[in-house]
């Protein structure tokens, strides 16, 4: 049982330390105005990478508890989906937005946007799904609520950029001129950085529990198993 703490423990310590990188980013050299992946373009590409990568990894040592855990399977829709906003992230950081002023690199940046788009689509799926089976369970209901808040939280942060993509196709105005990008993005990175960090702390409260008191989840697709042990010595 230590490793899987261990794993879920420091899986939230990423997020937090990825919230706290890019804040001071913010507090000390950023404009708001500017979107974060901007930071990739000058002096503090290192800081901007190693936040993102530990954003990516601590979602799948996240992801690893709750497999272990028997919370969710590897096959899942909910861990495709989060598996899915990891590789997303590795992507942004292995292929740097255009940067304008020195030149283009129109690959480079359009593989950014595919990796971005991927991660902010792919995240409120997986919160969503991995909370979905567990709302009704008297052990994990709680937990599994907040979830799914945090996921619904995280599509509504989204339709903004949904909505200026669509305003961008069906007018002259380019889409990331609807809105001012910036803003938009650091609010739905709350967003989904916050849902990442629910589901750390519900990995956290799992780890601590013997996994046949879990609950399992490898027979069935739509509904964990909510026997808990009482139940089971009474029967």
């Amino acid at each position: 049982m230590l490793i899987p703490r261990l794993a879920a423990i420091g899986g939230a310590l990423a997020v937090v330390a990825t919230i706290t990188m890019v804040g001071l980013l913010d507090l000390t050299v950023g404009s708001l105005r500017r979107t974060i992946s901007e930071y990739a373009l000058g002096d503090y590409r290192p800081v901007f990478d190693v936040a993102v990568v530990l954003l990516a990894a601590g979602s799948l040592a996240i992801l690893g508890v709750l497999v272990h855990k028997g919370l969710t399977r590897w096959r899942s829709g909910g861990s495709i989906a989060l598996a899915l906003w990891s590789a997303g992230l590795f992507l942004v950081v292995a292929f740097p937005k255009t940067n304008w002023a020195m030149g283009t690199n129109e690959l480079s940046g359009s593989i950014h946007r595919f990796g971005s788009m991927l991660a902010f689509v792919s995240l409120p799926i997986a919160v969503i799904l991995l909370a979905r089976p567990w709302l009704r369970d008297h052990v994990w209901g709680k937990h599994a609520r907040w979830t799914m808040t945090s996921g619904l939280l995280s599509v509504v942060a989204f339709m903004p950029i949904l909505y200026a993509i669509v305003m961008g196709m069906v007018s002259d105005v380019r889409w990331w001129r609807v809105f001012p990008l910036g803003y938009i993005e650091r609010i739905l990175l709350i967003a989904e950085v916050g849902a990442v960090l629910v589901v750390g702390l519900w990995a956290i409260a799992a780890s601590r529990v013997a996994p046949w008191r879990v609950g399992e989840t490898s027979r069935i697709t739509s509904a964990p198993r909510t026997t808990s042990s009482t139940t089971r010595a009474k029967s």
